[in-house]
């Protein structure tokens, strides 16, 4: 057995639960992707929907805590690492005690802006119900567009699918395609909206 069989065997036996870790990891491509399996007949949508939901909620709850916990030491350092600095933490504070469901928005469209806004949030001391009641319907909104476009793509090429190479080969692509348009409205987005350091 080829390691191209054994990896769509093992995606194809745990087609959810692969999903939604990948979700977690790479989640605009991961989405798309898994859009395309339930255009191609593989998965039903909804179940792929709450996966995608549960698990991006889980990734900016993740973030939101790590910025709860900013006030130490170890994970000030962290922040700094990631790009939180004094002045972004101070504009972002301000912008997400003004306008939250901006900012959740902005960090919705521009993957990249999450890390920051979500670790701001926590910062911020924002309830995590607030928090929550902005991301779970930005993420609805995010998934099904995503998902909107797999099913597009997954129903065209839905005959390619008894292939695994191709499938893969496919995969890997659709990943590199959706991480460049990402990178391309990072870089964008960045310039024009970039907060001083």
């Amino acid at each position: 057995m080829d390691v191209a069989q054994l990896l769509w065997t093992a995606v194809t036996d745990h087609l959810y639960a692969s999903l939604g870790l990948l979700v977690l990891v790479e989640g605009p491509a991961a989405t798309v992707f898994g859009g395309s399996l339930v255009g191609a007949g593989f998965v039903v949508f909804w179940p792929i929907m709450l996966i995608v939901v549960v698990a991006e909620v889980t990734a900016d709850s993740g973030l939101y805590l790590l910025g709860r916990l900013g006030a130490r030491p170890r994970v000030a350092r962290l922040l700094r690492r990631l790009g939180l600095t004094a002045v972004r933490h101070e504009r972002l504070t301000a912008m997400i005690n003004d306008d939250l469901p901006r900012v959740v928005a902005g960090a919705k469209a521009v993957d990249l802006a999450a890390i920051p806004a979500f670790l701001a949030a926590g910062l911020a001391r924002v309830p995590y119900r607030r928090f929550v009641s902005w991301t779970a319907p930005a993420s609805t909104v995010r998934a099904v567009l995503l998902l909107a476009v797999g099913a597009v793509f997954g129903h065209s090429v839905a005959g390619l699918f008894d292939f695994p190479v191709v499938v893969l080969a496919l995969a890997i692509a659709l990943a590199v395609t959706v991480g460049l348009a990402n990178r391309l409205v990072r870089r964008r987005t960045g310039r024009r909206f970039r907060l001083t350091s």
